[in-house]
């Protein structure tokens, strides 16, 4: 009787240690699946290279797109071809006819435009332009792409950005969500943003807004990341370094990436 009593003990304890070894083992695998899948999120990045200004070069995964191509086809003679460009507003810094003719852009390139700067855009170009208005919003690419409003506050007649010509941009793809703000002031709809992973986010006096309304702008909507940019004003170049203290003053959570965006000065 002995005998048989501790025979059952020795199983009911085997039992019991394969049991935790199957639990041991699935938690093993459900975190080295997590780790995965956060590694594999984490890959995924947008790589931001400053042209000048307000122009810039971004690959995001397999796509290369620009955002106001100024400054002659030279500028971007080390950049990979676009697969698509994003233009903001009519203003010289933003849109540039000679410059779009100069790249020798492949027939199938869509030029994304508000109606404006169709308006003003030579007529041999207008088949490959894609007007969006503010508050619509496009799939392009595997990227859902949305047009978002850019203005100068108060809103008047007479402003330099008046609301409803130019497009700011908001790009997601995969849940990961860029915004290029374009020349606007802090309003309610760049506050209203949200989930914003990266931002690229203007100051510059008389055009836009000073430093620290653009921080109290960013600070309200609050990107993982931002980048201040289009920072040259009537005076010189607004001090961005007071931009990024502003910022993380209030919110050290922000990465506040301070990029040259003026290469010429060097």
């Amino acid at each position: 009787m002995k005998r048989i009593f501790t025979l059952l003990t020795l199983a009911i304890l085997l039992v019991s240690c394969k049991n935790e070894q199957k639990e041991q083992a699935e938690n093993d695998v459900t975190e080295m699946t997590g780790t995965t899948v956060e590694e594999e999120m984490d890959s995924v990045s947008i790589d931001i290279e400053p042209i000048s200004h307000a122009t810039a070069v971004f690959k995001w995964g397999d796509a290369v797109f620009y955002t106001d191509p100024v400054g002659g086809a030279e500028a971007f003679s080390d950049a990979e071809e676009p697969d698509f460009i994003l233009i903001t507003d009519i203003h010289g810094d933003h849109m540039d006819a000679e410059t779009l003719q100069a790249m020798e852009l492949d027939d199938s390139l869509k030029i994304i435009v508000p109606q404006a700067v169709k308006d003003q855009l030579p007529a041999e170009m207008s088949d490959r332009l894609v007007v969006m208005n503010n508050g619509e919003s496009m799939a392009h690419m595997g990227f859902t792409i949305e047009a978002v409003p850019m203005y100068n506050l108060p809103e008047a007649e007479d402003a330099m950005h008046v609301k409803g010509r130019g497009n700011g941009y908001v790009l997601e793809k995969d849940g990961t969500r860029l915004y290029i703000s374009g020349d606007t002031e802090d309003i309610p709809e760049m506050r209203n943003l949200q989930n914003i992973d990266v931002a690229l986010v203007s100051m510059n006096l008389p055009y836009t807004m000073p430093v620290d309304q653009a921080a109290e702008g960013v600070l309200a909507f609050a990107p993982d990341k931002v980048y201040p940019y289009h920072y040259r004003g009537q005076d010189g170049l607004a001090d961005v370094e007071k931009f990024k203290e502003l910022v993380n003053q209030e919110n050290e959570d922000i990465e506040v990436v301070l990029a040259d965006w003026y290469p010429e000065r060097e």
